[in-house]
């Protein structure tokens, strides 16, 4: 049974919020106002699929407190879904049964971390904060991954084609017979390009490329 909550500070601008996705109603509620009490905001769900259906997208990170035993789709099975969904938030499973097989598989599926039933407020906050560092450091990766693409969707096809070059190691005098230019005037094009992709250095071209390659191979 979830301990009734503790007197906690009074509430304060959301820090976060959390998704619980949990079917008794009791332990859902008493979740939720232990939580509300310091700090986040929550929205309570009876099933995964009552999730699935449409969670709205906070403006602060995100974490799901998830049971695994849950009727109709398993807490398991919908941390699986979640895990291939690129936005979707940290997972923090909880069960009634400790059970060393679930958590391993919850953990090797990604989950954010393992809590196990009658839930204890000294776990259950560190666990929801890390998963909430880690959301935020994701919404940050994902807008710089956005702005990436917006400035190298700003080149044109000249720029892409000086930018691999030189990304691939070529010497300016090979790529200045390329594309018929003078080596001064190949050095004003790359000085252009790099003030488009806000690349102070040489060094920062590469890490774009990088940065570009590990995208592609992500997705």
């Amino acid at each position: 049974m979830t301990p009734e909550p503790q007197p906690g500070p009074a509430p304060q601008a959301a820090i976060g919020h959390v998704y619980l996705i949990e079917d008794e109603a009791a332990v859902r509620r008493s979740l939720a106002l232990l939580l509300q009490l310091h700090g986040y905001t929550t929205s309570e769900y009876a099933s995964a699929e009552d999730f699935l259906h449409g969670p709205p997208a906070p403006g602060a990170p995100a974490c799901a407190l998830v049971d695994i035993r849950l009727p109709g789709m398993s807490g398991l099975a919908l941390q699986a879904r979640m895990v291939r969904e690129e936005r979707a938030p940290p997972v923090l499973l909880m069960t009634a049964q400790a059970d060393a097989t679930v958590a391993r598989t919850a953990l090797l599926q990604g989950a954010s971390d393992f809590l196990e039933k009658p839930i204890d407020p000294a776990e259950l906050f560190p666990a929801v904060e890390a998963a909430l560092r880690a959301d935020a450091a994701q919404r940050l990766a994902r807008a710089a991954d956005e702005q990436l693409l917006a400035r190298f969707a700003s080149l044109t096809r000249r720029e892409r084609a000086l930018f691999d070059g030189i990304t691939s190691g070529r010497q300016v005098r090979e790529m200045a017979e390329q594309f018929g230019l003078a080596n001064a005037e190949l050095e004003a094009h790359r000085a252009r390009l790099m003030e488009k992709l806000q690349a102070r250095r040489l060094a920062d071209l590469f890490r774009l490329r990088f940065r570009m390659d590990d995208r592609r191979t992500t997705r």
